[in-house]
């Protein structure tokens, strides 16, 4: 008996041992060479606001002096705006705003992009960064965001053939993949067909970016990265035209918040054909609005 008992006692020790063996039992969990990757930081940003609701009405009263004309009910269909088509509030939305006034029309866009990572290396903030490098890559500019790293994967952002985005995913809006063509989108309004002349090598003095006649482009309008807005910021200034018509200008603001890009879109054109749209004056409201929104996003 006392030998029977021994060997009962040792096997119970030899479980207890092969039981405790690792760390919590996670040994039976782990394999052999898998390494365990860390999820990356999610963004800032969940959800993202009503873009119609997202500019103060007395701000949408400056920025379209030809509602002042219109009737009070008609007025107020102005500022409502128009929400753009979208397939999921909570990754893309946008609005639109038009006036018609005796001596020109005027037209304010609004864009909120949510970028999310869905490779668990890559943290959302880090792919936002990688789909607003290219944006402001298209637009001819570069800046300290346009780092090694920050740049690595931007061929994965949006490919417009395609209409998918850098996670493959199909866009969220029946809107261009960035709006990165101003005179592309279909909320602006219809823009003259771009007849090769831009503003920066004009030499009047009709409201064009340039000094006062001399024909020097002047710097502080020209297209730029912006170092004071949101975390990354960059301004588009376009003037197109065709022939006699019309010229268009549509100034253009950009910037990232966290895992949020913004864009902002404020373009005029004039009823005379010979009138040049004010660069400086369109470009102080399009930063106005721009900050405003940064201030909507940190609130």
């Amino acid at each position: 008996m006392a030998f029977v008992t021994g060997t009962a006692l040792l096997a119970a020790l030899v479980v207890g041992c092969s039981a405790d063996s690792g760390t919590g039992g996670s040994a039976a969990d782990s394999k052999p060479g898998e390494e365990t990757v860390a999820a990356a930081t999610p963004g800032k940003y969940r959800t993202l606001p009503d873009p119609c609701r997202a500019i103060e009405s007395s701000t949408l009263k400056e920025l379209l002096p030809g509602a002042a004309e219109l009737s009070e009910e008609q007025q107020q269909k102005v500022y409502e705006g128009t929400a753009s088509v979208t397939y999921d509030t909570d990754r893309r939305v946008g609005c639109s705003w038009k006036s018609e006034g005796p001596s020109s029309s005027r037209t304010l866009f609004i864009d909120f992009e949510r970028v999310v990572s869905y490779d668990p290396a890559v943290s959302d903030d880090d792919r936002a960064r990688e789909v607003y490098t290219k944006k402001e890559t298209a637009a001819g500019l570069s800046s300290p965001s346009a780092t090694p790293d920050a740049t690595k994967g931007t061929e994965n952002a949006v490919d417009k053939e395609t209409g998918k985005d850098e996670d493959g995913k199909k866009q969220t809006t029946a809107a261009s993949d960035d709006a990165s063509d101003p005179t592309s989108h279909a909320l602006t309004g219809p823009t003259p067909e771009d007849d090769g002349t831009d503003a920066a090598t004009g030499g009047d003095t009709d409201g064009d970016n340039t000094d006062d006649g001399t024909g020097t482009p002047d710097e502080s309008l020209q297209p730029r990265v912006l170092d004071d807005l949101g975390d990354s910021a960059f301004l588009d200034d376009l003037l197109t035209r065709a022939g006699s018509t019309a010229q268009h200008r549509t100034v253009k603001v950009v910037f990232r918040t966290s895992n949020v890009i913004v864009t902002v879109e404020y373009a005029e054109q004039p009823a005379v054909s010979t009138v040049v749209p004010d660069s400086k004056e369109l470009q102080e409201k399009a930063q106005a609005v721009a900050r405003k929104l940064v201030e909507k996003f940190s609130e």
